[in-house]
């Protein structure tokens, strides 16, 4: 039945190219169209702040950062006002707007059909920040934010000792080598699948200023392979690597009016049999979605080499895909 089911979705996945895959009852079961294999990298956007937010838990459970930490601690200059604290980015509460000031601007200068956000470097995101004011205290309210979410994996970097721009090393280092994530990468150079925005093909999406945002490439493989470690952090390698896969699914705050809680970066939908976490990406050129059900053990990741259209079809069929997949052991 998951077999059936995965057809299904990516019979429906728009695009040249396209990779659906999933865990059930200990099975991993990946489908690719186009010419895509299992191993095939595309662009996954927002759900990059899924890897920063396991990188964070991962650097709380080493002592080496606090949840509680202002973030300006790791910075250069102290951010006016209230508190902003390294939770607050990561469930985005932090104030900061959608996208940093200027950023547009840059954007239009770089080429916006072609790559808006090449010339906006991590020196670019820090003088936005500097002259930014969060629109509601930090912690009050919450507020999806592409620029809080870049500043939470720069900072990183920094309290690790480096500086923003080696937070894809820093990513290597904690996350994707020891869970052995081959294709998983920041690298726009290396091979990967063709975008395409309203059929046309665009080329791999540079965005060194905002990379723990939206610049992670991965494949149907990595990204099941993340899952696995989610729904079962005791296999993971090292001791503060297993804590992190399980604090990352702890829920930190309920959204108002609509009962759903937002862990470290992930959604999670309260459900009578128990959670589904969930989240999803896009760029000009891709849409992904992973999403699992800790408690049947199952978890599904689509991805496809086309621009999200208006109210996300693919989306959203990937989630109700892994919202019917049967319980393993039930009929």
């Amino acid at each position: 039945m998951p077999a059936a089911r995965l057809r299904a979705l990516l019979a429906a996945a728009p695009g040249p190219a396209a990779a659906v895959g999933a865990l059930h009852g200990g099975t991993r079961t990946v489908l690719c169209s186009g010419g895509a294999l299992d191993s095939t990298r595309f662009e996954t956007g927002s759900l990059s702040k899924t890897f920063a937010a396991l990188l964070l838990a991962e650097l709380v459970a080493r002592g080496e950062v606090s949840y509680a930490d202002r973030a300006d601690r790791y910075l250069p200059f102290r951010i006016p006002g209230p508190p902003m604290t390294l939770l607050h980015l990561a469930t985005h509460t932090s104030g900061l707007p959608r996208l940093p000031p200027g950023l547009i601007r840059s954007a239009v200068r770089s080429g916006w059909f072609s790559n808006p956000y090449a010339r906006f470097t991590e020196s670019d995101l820090l003088t936005a920040l500097a002259r930014t004011r969060p629109r509601h205290r930090p912690g009050t309210r919450v507020h999806y934010s592409n620029f809080g979410g870049a500043l939470l994996g720069g900072v990183l970097a920094r309290a690790a000792g480096g500086t923003g721009s080696d937070y894809p090393a820093l990513l290597a280092e904690r996350i994707t080598g020891p869970l052995a994530l081959a294709d998983t990468t920041c690298d726009p150079g290396l091979p990967a699948a063709t975008g395409h925005w309203h059929g046309r093909p665009r080329p791999p999406l540079r965005m060194p200023g905002l990379a723990p945002a939206g610049a992670v490439r991965s494949s149907a493989r990595d990204l099941l392979r993340v899952l696995e470690a989610l729904l079962y952090p005791e296999t993971a390698p090292g001791r503060f690597l297993r804590t992190a896969l399980t604090e990352v699914q702890r829920p930190r705050l309920i959204i108002p009016r609509t009962g759903s809680r937002l862990c470290l970066v992930w959604n999670l939908r309260p459900r009578p049999d128990g959670p589904l976490l969930h989240h999803s990406g896009g760029t000009m050129g891709f849409t992904a979605f992973a999403g699992f059900l800790p408690h049947s053990g199952t978890g599904l990741v689509a991805l496809t080499a086309t621009a999200p259209t208006l109210l996300a079809p693919f989306v959203q069929a990937a989630y109700t895909t892994l919202c019917a997949l049967p319980v393993p052991g039930r009929p």
